[in-house]
């Protein structure tokens, strides 16, 4: 079982880490890239009425759910009035109630939708075949004519339904011109297709919505046919029998109720405008996240003070430049002073741009080297002698930045953004190996630790990292994993590879 065990680490934090990242990514649309907006609508209802004397309460319905989109955001504007939300049968209402109005009355409900990929509303259980209605003559002759016909040129029930609401709009002969006239409104359309359909014993039902554009104003609802074909609702199209709603369309309410319901007023009026928006993708992340109430978001960075934030902007590249280092030690043979302080100095060239911070710690290391060797003959114990390092790298960070302030390059002042004690220890080390092993050695190992500092500067200034770090931090497991397993990695280097590559031709005596 021991031998399992860090294999089953590592494939555990990559299932847990990959797993939090897909939701994050897919269900709940943060964002893979930085700078990404998303299209939201806004969609305002704009109701008017005029009050006859007296309390007055309107009813109005309101989206709930609405298929293949979700509700961001909703307001309601009304002066003086009391606000209720309910649901009454399949609709959501908003009930404005007021005592005394004076004059014309208008009130506004404004909601932000986005596109979602599946839907959130259940649709109710299949209610069964519907009773047929009773009609007199001669349209119950004419019914059960239209019926039979429709019936023998369809498959299903979906086929029966856009069969019908075809021959509907084509009124190919008198039996169908007895229910339907070209001139009537889709609203009579659709009941008549409904009362037809429970001719066959067919679930229907009546839909209003609205059709999201760029921008409209004075906008009236579309009516649109549904049918239950025992599994699900299927949306018809009353004006060419197609099935399916449109893209964009913002399902209102069910029914063959009028969307305002008022009493002791008169006169409804409602006007629907659309306007598209587009907000930054972590924005409506973050709302959709609210929206379906998941718990990762109680574990966001989001929620950190901003000043938090960005401090954990940089830190959270820490991982990254270590794991850097790792492979380029473990894996490629790179050797360095310390584990740490490249990352540490990868950072600061975060600061100092490359080429200047290469340059400036090239030249503080060694006026600091030659400094120790002068302190080296003084017989300075440990402590002291690091503690003077210290205060002489301090020194020659201020003169570098006076002089360089002086000579009007004011990118030399970034020096002082180095992280001295690392600074002070890699001259310590660097002068312990100098002296132990060669200049030569030392040299090599200042070389590879500038190296290693490049090659994570240059992956941590990525925007695309930086970004899939902080939004997914979840992904800082998929590291530790890859440094766990990197961790047991015993076989070659590839600069041994090539040091020792004169012995691969020799055979063995």
């Amino acid at each position: 079982m021991k031998r399992f065990h860090l294999p089953l680490l590592i494939m555990a934090l990559v299932a847990m880490s990959l797993t939090i990242f897909y939701h994050k990514a897919f269900n709940l649309g943060f964002p893979l890239t930085p700078a990404q907006t998303t299209n939201n609508w806004i969609v305002e209802a704009r109701v008017g009425f005029e009050p006859t004397g007296g309390a007055v309460t309107a009813r109005v319905f309101i989206p709930d759910q609405p298929k293949g989109l979700a509700i961001l955001d909703e307001n309601f504007i009304s002066r003086g009035y009391g606000l209720t939300t309910g649901l009454v049968g399949e609709n959501r209402e908003a009930v404005w109630t007021t005592r005394q109005p004076s004059g014309r009355q208008v009130l506004y409900y404004r909601t932000t939708v986005y596109q979602l990929d599946r839907d959130r509303r259940r649709d109710a259980p299949y209610p069964g075949p519907v009773t047929p209605p009773e009609w007199d003559e001669p349209y119950a002759s004419a019914a059960e004519e239209v019926i039979t016909r429709v019936r023998a040129r369809s498959a299903d029930i979906t086929s029966f339904a856009t069969v019908l609401v075809r021959d509907l709009k084509q009124v190919p002969d008198e039996n169908i011109s007895l229910f339907v006239s070209n001139s009537d409104s889709d609203r009579a359309k659709v009941r008549t297709a409904i009362d037809l359909l429970a001719g066959a014993r067919i679930p229907a039902r009546m839909v209003h919505g609205i059709s999201l554009t760029e921008r409209a104003r004075d906008l009236q609802p579309q009516t649109w046919l549904e049918v239950h074909n025992t599994r699900k609702w299927v949306p018809i199209n009353i004006h060419d029998g197609s099935v399916g709603y449109p893209e964009n369309f913002l399902v209102w309410w069910y029914g063959d109720e009028d969307p305002v319901r008022l009493s002791r007023a008169r006169n409804p009026q409602i006007s629907f405008a659309v306007t598209q928006n587009y907000m930054d993708a972590i924005d409506v992340a973050q709302q959709r996240a609210q929206v379906m109430d998941s718990r990762l978001m109680d574990f966001s960075l989001f929620n950190l003070p901003v000043q938090t934030q960005n401090m954990y902007r940089v830190l959270l590249l820490v991982p990254l430049g270590a794991m850097i280092i790792v492979l380029l030690r473990n894996i490629v043979g790179v050797q360095t002073f310390g584990t740490f302080m490249p990352v540490l100095i990868a950072l600061s060239f975060r600061e100092t741009e490359l080429l200047g911070g290469i340059i400036l710690f090239t030249l503080i290391v060694s006026l600091g080297l030659a400094i120790r060797f002068y302190l080296d003959r003084l017989k300075l114990l440990l402590v002291p002698r690091l503690a003077s390092v210290v205060i002489v790298v301090i020194m020659l960070m201020l003169t570098l930045s006076i002089l360089s302030h002086n000579l009007g390059i004011e990118h030399g002042l970034s020096v002082a953004l180095f992280p001295m004690v690392i600074l002070a220890m890699t001259i310590e080390r660097m002068s312990i190996v100098w002296e132990e092993h060669g200049p030569s050695d030392a040299i090599r190992q200042g070389i590879g630790s500038l190296a290693v500092a490049a090659a994570a500067y240059l992956l941590m200034i990525n925007p695309t990292i930086d970004h899939l770090f902080f939004v997914f931090p979840e992904l800082l497991l998929i590291a530790l994993a890859i440094t766990l397993l990197l961790g047991r990695y015993t076989g070659y280097r590839l600069s041994e590879l090539v040091r020792f590559k004169a012995f691969k031709g020799e055979k063995a005596p």
